[in-house]
């Protein structure tokens, strides 16, 4: 939930049905854009927990190429950062859900 604190807020006219994330339980929005060949990430959802998990995925992919999220372990690198067992199914279920929003608009 901290992360999230930090996460910047998505503008409301961004979070539109396009944006939205489907197969979360809690509304998210995600706008995906590059710039000089790098991610650029905005997220939001109204959820405490989800904006920091939104944060912790943003972190993750600062910075990476279109390859490098395409090729990015989701499960892997919540493995990595002790989290996987933490995530409710529900959760778990939804950040794949970004997950595959994120490297689908590559």
């Amino acid at each position: 939930m901290l992360a999230g604190k930090h996460l910047p807020i998505l503008p409301e006219d961004l979070r539109t049905a396009e944006h939205e994330v489907q197969g979360c339980e809690s509304q998210v929005w995600l706008q995906v854009s590059t710039h000089q060949g790098q991610i650029q990430l905005q997220a939001f959802s109204a959820s405490k927990i989800v904006r920091g998990l939104l944060a912790l995925v943003c972190e993750a992919l600062a910075g990476k190429t279109s390859e490098q999220v395409k090729a990015f372990d989701l499960p892997a690198y919540l493995a990595e950062i002790n989290l996987e067992r933490h995530l409710s199914q529900s959760r778990n279920n939804g950040l794949h859900q970004v997950m595959q929003a994120i490297q689908s608009r590559f």
